[in-house]
């Protein structure tokens, strides 16, 4: 069974009672999550939406929210607005989405008005971890930018390099992966993984980062030395920034399903985390993802 990961737990535990915005939460998976964020002191959450069936769903499941701060709301885009005027009124500190589509809640996140962008990219990250590893392993981004260019790419690896370092990785190893180790312009993922590796030396990044490598070069040192491939990020990596959207988003899937993995997701690059479950997530991973936003508010 997949377990909550110790290291990101205790990690979010060092700030409790963030004040969080959880935006339709009429599904159980996610009040259940909510709920254990409560009990281990994590957040202090405002729940927006239609309360009668927010209501439903606690007495579903045995829940007493009595004393949960419920804010009444007519529909899924006036409580994404709600979550984000909080958000700009320093009222909550991170966002989390419940039953209503991303899309509804990312693009209430982007309007102007809200004042929530920072001048970065917003990108997506998955905290990985299963017990076939020995450390998380951090794909981006795998949900939110489907075909990213080489600058777009470039951002979406300092999001993820500052993320690590609030987890306390002060210098991740960053594989670029696509589907060979070396350049050839037949796979423009692999040219462009070499130019990003390129600028990330000019700008001083504050990461290891080599690319292009292979899945298996990345991750396996065995296959790395067996391919005789010889850096500092071969076999090692930290962070793997894939070439697309589809091999994120497949990757960390296929790490769920066949390796039972916990997978905490969540948007990084703006003022306010974003928690983005799938509603066919678990409440493990759900619960997950709230405290790898907890840790995304860390200074």
């Amino acid at each position: 069974m997949n377990a909550i990961p110790e290291d990101l737990k205790n990690k979010a535990l060092e700030t409790p009672n963030i004040p969080a915005a959880v935006v339709c939460p009429n599904q159980d998976s996610i009040l259940s999550a909510v709920k254990e964020s409560v009990d281990i002191n994590l957040i202090n959450p405002i729940l927006i939406g239609n309360k009668k069936m927010i209501n439903e769903t606690a007495s579903k499941i045995n829940l007493d929210i009595s004393e949960y701060n419920i804010v009444e709301t007519e529909n899924e885009e006036e409580s994404a607005s709600v979550a984000c005027k909080m958000s700009n009124e320093n009222k909550t500190k991170i966002i989390i989405k419940g039953n209503l589509h991303t899309d509804i809640l990312m693009r209430c996140y982007l309007k102007k008005e809200f004042n929530l962008l920072d001048g970065k990219r917003l990108s997506h990250i998955w905290h990985m971890t299963t017990p076939q590893l020995k450390k998380p392993l951090f794909i981006t981004d795998g949900a939110l930018n489907v075909l990213p260019r080489i600058d777009i790419k470039l951002q979406i690896l300092n999001n993820a390099v500052q993320f690590c370092n609030k987890l306390g990785i002060e210098t991740p190893k960053v594989a670029i992966l696509s589907g060979t180790e070396d350049p050839i312009d037949s796979m423009p993922s692999s040219v462009e993984a070499k130019k990003v590796m390129e600028l990330s030396i000019e700008q001083n990044i504050n990461a290891i980062v080599h690319g292009p490598l292979a899945f298996d070069n990345a991750v396996s040192i065995e296959a790395a030395k067996t391919k005789k491939i010889e850096n500092e990020v071969a076999g090692k990596a930290d962070i793997l920034l894939v070439p697309n959207l589809e091999t994120g988003n497949s990757l960390s899937k296929m790490m769920v399903y066949f390796m039972d993995a916990c997978a905490a997701g969540i948007v990084i690059g703006g003022k306010i985390p974003v928690v983005v479950p799938s509603r066919a997530d678990s409440k493990i991973s759900k619960l997950a993802s709230i405290m790898a936003a907890v840790v995304a508010v860390k200074d």
